[in-house]
Formats: structure tokens, sequence, C-alpha cells
């Protein structure tokens, strides 16, 4: 597909101050929950592709926010990059280019966001999308938002014992393996529960004493059943990340511990799939 801007478009969008002051922006509690979902909300530094950035009304909300976002906001329309660059953004690339020619490398992306943009919606767009976005190989159930979380997190992956957790995603594959089938095979062709899975989150944080954080780390499996001097080694690495000068603290000494609750739903399907066969 041509990525030449329309004519329709190169007029229409012209008058980019007049765009830029009258079009409404976002409502913030919509950018939280998308970001939420899209699993950059509160990662530090994550690259954003602002998709048809238009004025950057959506990349000014980004640029606003705590988490200091590298924001790449791509634009065909001459005029609505210069309106964009005249707000000098903090975080923010304004760059020429389209849904079908990205500017930025292969793999470098943590999301891509298209405010307003359904016809980006095409095959070509689409795969040009998902060639610059980081491949998500490691669901990321758990992000840390400070160094001393992050240290935990690789003490507790550092430490493999082959047990299904849900980072796995070996429950996810259990329900989607109804779909699956084989030359010699037809599987569930009716499956017995709905797909996709429904999936939402909600983020927490609990104030504890880095004590409490520790005994809390130590009741996961895997670090319950390490011993004496191995033991110890993990417990002082951890209280050595928790005591960092840098660490935030409230009156009580206590650490902001945050988290995010997973929650997954599906429904029953009526009827009785159809059996294995040959």
């Amino acid at each position: 597909m041509s990525s030449k801007l329309s004519d329709q478009a190169s007029r229409g969008f012209a008058n980019a101050s007049s765009y830029d002051t009258y079009r409404p922006s976002y409502p913030t509690e919509a950018v939280d929950a998308l970001l939420a979902r899209l699993q950059v909300k509160g990662v530090e530094d994550a690259q954003i592709v602002d998709l048809g950035a238009g004025t950057g009304k959506f990349s000014q909300m980004l640029a606003a926010r705590n988490e200091k976002y590298d924001i790449v906001a791509v634009e065909p329309h001459e005029e609505m990059r210069k309106e964009m660059e005249a707000k000098n953004l903090g975080g923010v690339r304004v760059m020429k280019g389209d849904a079908y020619n990205i500017p930025v490398e292969s793999q470098s992306a943590d999301t891509v966001v298209a405010a307003q943009k359904k016809r980006f919606a095409t095959d070509e767009a689409l795969e040009e999308i998902y060639r610059v976005l980081i491949p998500d190989n490691a669901p990321k159930t758990w992000e840390p938002r400070t160094k001393w979380e992050a240290t935990l997190k690789d003490i507790m992956w550092s430490y493999d014992d082959q047990q299904p957790r849900f980072r796995h995603e070996a429950w996810r594959k259990v329900f989607e393996k109804q779909l699956s089938s084989t030359p010699f095979t037809i599987q569930a062709a009716d499956p017995l529960f709905s797909l996709p899975i429904g999936e939402d989150s909600v983020e927490f944080t609990h104030w504890l004493r880095p004590e409490a954080i520790w005994e809390r780390f130590r009741s996961l499996s895997q670090i319950a059943v390490l011993e004496h001097e191995e033991l110890g080694g993990v417990k002082d690495r951890a209280l050595a990340a928790m005591g960092a000068s840098d660490v935030e603290r409230n009156g009580n000494g206590e650490l902001p511990l945050h988290g995010r609750v997973v929650y997954a739903w599906t429904s029953s399907v009526p009827g009785a799939p159809i059996k294995e066969g040959g």
C-alpha cells in the first residue's frame, strides 16, 4: 500500500494550529488504563512509538508522566509536525513517517500507540508495527518499579525449580489447546471454555519494613527450600538492595513494595466437544 499522504489529509490538516487548539485531548483515566494494559505503566524509560502523532496531543500526555518515556512521535504531515515541534516536549523525538515506514530500528519499541488511527489497521501496517516491537518472549507478570525490586526479581528468577508458574503461561496453553489440530486429529472443534480468555489486572503498593519484605520473599517456594550459607547469602543480597541510599522510605522506615494482581476469566460453552479421532 502506498505511504503517500492523501490529498484530503494534506489539505484537511493544513491548519495545524487550529487543529491543536480545538481538537480535544484524552481523559487521564483512559491514558492510564491503556498504559497499564500495554504493561508500560510505571516502567521508566520505556520506548513508546506514537504513530500518527498529529500535533502531539497524546505524546504531550505521555511526556507529562513520571515514567520519563522515550517517545518517538511519528507523523507524515509537515504542518502537524511543525506544530508539535514548537511545543518542545521533553523526551519526545518528532520524526517523519507513517504506519508503513516507522523510522525506528527493528525490535526496539516497548509498545506502539495509535490514537484515533483505525485506518492503520491494514496487513501492511501491522507487519511494520510488528517489526519495530520488542519480542514479548517473557510475559511481564511483574515489572519492577525500583532497583531493589529488580534485584529481588533477579534472585527469584535465578532459582528455577522447574515448577510451572504464572509467568510460564502453561495455564493459558491448556485453554488454547482446545482449538489445536493436526492432520491426524480433530480436537475440540467445540471448546469446553470460551476463548479468548478475558484478562485484567490491578496494581497495588504495600509499605513494609525490610525484614517484613524479606520474610514475604522467603516464603516463595524456590527460596524457602534454601538452607544455611546459600539462604544467608540470598538474604544479605536482598537486604543490601533494600538498604541502598537511594531507596524510598517513609517516616516509619517502610519501603513501597509494588505489585500487580492479574485475574483472568472464561465461561463454559454448552454442548459436547468433538472427540479426538483419526
